[in-house]
């Protein structure tokens, strides 16, 4: 089966591989926007999680056999190839409606009932909230989604469980991705979710591409092209060469500049919040199954039909692209304290708000005080006429790690101004102005 793809052209897939794609849970994600209420300022951001998902099986196929060029031959690397593929693939699957606000009525973990395999030892004894790795953890491990995966199993001795494995991070059984003395579980988790994962590889050229702007653009070539395994004490990490570093760098400024203009613009930051208090303030209108299986039907039309026919007033203003007016917008520190002054006066007034606080970081694998990265990065160097390799660690070879160490925090105040008396509106301005 042939996928044209405005973003990668022409994507082949495997025979094998279309039962997974057909299945509901997969179709599911025809339904579900790549990035929520963004459409409403980029109205041609209407590509889906669907093509995307595919998207990131295209960029790792590509990279695996950057990667293992000279082992794709081999049967147990065509059925580590077939399985970090699917990881690739099948990483949204449990992905819910809109946006992540919409994780705020999901179920507790525990309703899940996610086998005991999958979950860490906290986890196992955890109240917290289900969030949507949780339920893309149970589709796979744990549902009728089972049925698609035969012909995967047949033809490459893939199993399920090992999917599941690379998308949350960690293995029990390290034999399965172990070839030759060599375990090659870390490069693949971290090409599914790292710092370069394919993932974000793909997302920052669709999402550009989608929104009509140029911040997500960066050279896909040339960094599959310079991807290098990283083989220490026996085991496999993802590298990069010495001379893609600077590619790199501007991959990881692509992404910052993309939450920044893309990903934090007010009004679609402002609708997530209007969804926050909709369910809020009408609690049991809409909320997330713990059934996997009642989960296909959720999707952002099932979400939508609920408020458009809901009387709430957050439902109607999100349904109708309605938000309050912008009044005040922070950049830094000393903006924050003013915005502070504002919405003080806001409050004692007893005046409705919205706050509307957006934070993103360069890294969240690389950030000051961060010591759990588990599966680090590494910068590959050759030495010339030799086939010797030295490696170290990607945040000692580009500064951007730490002069980006803060977040960026951009905060905003949303009011209705048109509710207010003639003296409160000069009051707010004059504070504004001050």
């Amino acid at each position: 089966m042939e996928v044209r793809d405005p973003v990668h052209g022409s994507i082949h897939i495997l025979d094998e591989e279309i039962a997974i794609i057909q299945h509901d849970f997969f179709q599911r994600l025809r339904n579900i926007k790549q990035l929520g209420f963004s459409e409403y300022v980029f109205p041609g951001a209407t590509h889906t999680r669907f093509i995307h998902s595919i998207g990131v099986m295209n960029i790792g196929d590509k990279a695996f056999d950057k990667l293992f060029r000279d082992k794709i031959g081999h049967k147990d690397f065509q059925r580590l190839k077939e399985t970090f593929k699917l990881g690739c693939l099948l990483h949204d699957i449990g992905h819910a409606p809109l946006s992540h606000s919409t994780e705020s009525v999901m179920p507790s973990l525990k309703e899940l009932k996610i086998p005991a395999r999958f979950l860490s030892e906290k986890d196992q004894n955890s109240d917290r909230q289900a969030t949507h790795e949780d339920y893309t953890i149970k589709a796979i491990a744990d549902s009728s989604f089972a049925e698609s995966f035969t012909d995967v199993e047949k033809s490459f001795g893939v199993e399920r469980k090992y999917i599941a494995d690379l998308i949350r991070g960690d293995t029990d059984e390290p034999e399965y991705f172990t070839i030759d003395g060599i375990n090659y579980f870390g490069i693949l988790h971290q090409l599914v979710s790292s710092e370069l994962d394919c993932d974000r590889m793909d997302y920052l050229l669709r999402d550009s591409y989608f929104c009509g702007v140029s911040y997500g653009s960066y050279d896909l070539d040339w960094l599959l092209d310079n991807l290098e395994p990283a083989i220490i004490d026996n085991k496999a990490y993802l590298g990069i060469s010495e001379r893609a570093v600077v590619t790199f760098d501007d991959f990881l400024l692509s992404r910052y500049h993309m939450f920044v203009m893309v990903y934090f613009h007010y009004r679609a930051v402002c609708l997530e919040q209007l969804l926050f208090r909709y369910f809020r303030t009408a609690p049991g209108e809409y909320s997330i199954p713990a059934d996997i299986e009642k989960y296909i039907e959720h999707d952002d039309h099932y979400l939508m039909k609920i408020m458009r026919n809901s009387k709430n007033e957050y439902a109607q203003s999100i349904v109708k692209n309605k938000i309050p007016q912008k009044i005040f917008e922070s950049f830094n520190s000393e903006q924050v304290l003013h915005l502070e002054q504002v919405q003080k006066y806001l409050e004692d007034q007893n005046i409705d708000f919205i706050r509307c606080s957006s934070k993103g970081r360069l890294s969240k694998y690389y950030s000051e005080g961060n010591t759990s990265n588990k599966y680090s990065m590494k910068v590959v160097r050759k030495t010339h006429g030799s086939n010797k390799k030295e490696y170290f660690d990607i945040d000692e070879a580009t500064d951007l790690f730490t002069k980006f160490s803060a977040s960026h925090s951009i905060n905003r105040l949303h009011c209705n101004l048109d509710l207010l008396s003639e003296s409160q509106k000069k009051e707010i301005e004059k504070l504004i102005r001050s």
